[in-house]
């Protein structure tokens, strides 16, 4: 408890260095992230309490070899994170806002101490989340709130597992366990792009690994699906991206663009729904993303998580362990962001090249 009063004094010391403008959203993030923490309990006490369910048992008890896995396979940090469970009573454990202007594919950014400049904003409460998207639509910008079943916070607090998660299959949270250690491995203040990157490659990394010491066939296939899907919606929604990026770039009225970016957004929610008939054989489990009325910003973090990927599955085969490819992430971490792109870029052959920030910005998800 002494450990976590004296992190929390000191994000109360960077709420100051934030600025009085913006105390009442850092109020709602310090009160969300302290009652989290106090509704966490070690997994050891929610396995031995007879109140808990088998069910809660059985999954409980996996989330624990998935993080000794992380840690003595995979060389994920060894800390207190996902060594607690926390039952939240909510689908998600907070949402995030997400926008970009009317006629562009470029989000909206917000800086915060530690973290450095995001493109979203979290809140732990979902009218939080909404009221604060009512005012950015109010100002004709293009929003999205979207909800979140885990999150890291880079080392200072020991994150816990959730209950927003726990319930998912079995690969699944292990990816998402992965996922969130990685960022506690290397993470570069306001690069986006890098963290969520290394953060996926890392993801896949382990689960592959973690499938083929302790997956069993209909395991293995599952994940081949979610692999497909996924792959196939992320295809799905650079192309769109594209297309939408080429609107509003083309020498056409604002009124025209307007009425094309409609169109495209009536076309992709129809080439949706065929491919879900065509090829997922129903499969419905994306249907959660077009909830919301469409906008540019439902596809504005996709370049986020996938456009540097590639580049990070190479530097990782290249260096031979994991070690050695965390040390060089790690590095590549300390640059300037524009050499920190380049020496990305330079991991790849000519023919994977990701485009650089002064090019389109946009590639196929691999």
């Amino acid at each position: 408890m002494k450990r976590i009063i004296s992190k929390a004094a000191c994000l109360i010391v960077l709420t100051v260095l934030g600025g009085c403008a913006q105390l009442s959203y850092y109020a709602q993030a310090m009160q969300g992230q302290m009652s989290l923490l106090s509704s966490a309990r070690p997994i050891e006490e929610w396995l031995s309490d007879p109140k808990t369910s088998d069910e809660l048992k059985v999954r409980l008890t996996r989330a624990k070899e998935i993080r000794a896995f992380a840690a003595h396979d995979l060389g994920l940090p060894n800390n207190g994170s996902y060594k607690t469970y926390a039952d939240l009573k909510q689908p998600y454990v907070m949402w995030n806002v997400i926008a970009t202007p009317e006629l562009s594919m470029k989000p909206l950014q917000w800086c915060f101490p530690v973290a450095g400049c995001v493109d979203y904003r979290g809140y732990y409460r979902k009218d939080d989340a909404k009221r604060f998207a009512d005012e950015l639509k109010s100002q004709s910008k293009d929003v999205m709130v979207s909800g979140v079943p885990a999150y890291s916070t880079l080392g200072w607090f020991n994150d816990p597992v959730l209950s927003t998660f726990i319930k998912l299959p079995e690969a699944e949270v292990a990816r998402m366990v992965f996922h969130e250690l990685a960022h506690q491995v290397a993470y570069a203040p306001g690069d986006s792009a890098f963290n969520e990157a290394f953060a996926t490659a890392v993801e896949e990394i382990g689960v592959a690994r973690w499938i083929n010491s302790h997956g069993d066939a209909p395991m293995r296939e599952r994940y081949r699906l979610y692999q497909q899907r996924k792959q196939d919606f992320v295809d799905l929604l650079t192309r769109y991206r594209r297309k939408l990026i080429e609107n509003f770039e083309s020498n056409v009225s604002e009124h025209e663009k307007r009425e094309r970016k409609a169109s495209l957004f009536e076309a992709l929610r129809e080439e949706y729904e065929a491919m879900k008939a065509e090829r997922w054989s129903g499969y419905a489990g994306y249907d959660r993303w077009f909830t919301e009325p469409m906008s540019n910003a439902h596809f504005a973090l996709i370049s986020t998580y996938q456009d540097l990927v590639p580049a990070f599955q190479a530097l990782y085969q290249a260096s031979g362990s994991l070690p050695a490819f965390y040390r060089q992430v790690r590095a590549l971490a300390k640059m300037e962001k524009p050499k920190r792109r380049l020496a990305l870029e330079a991991t790849l052959a000519p023919k994977h090249q990701v485009i650089s920030l002064q090019e389109k910005r946009t590639v196929a998800a691999q």
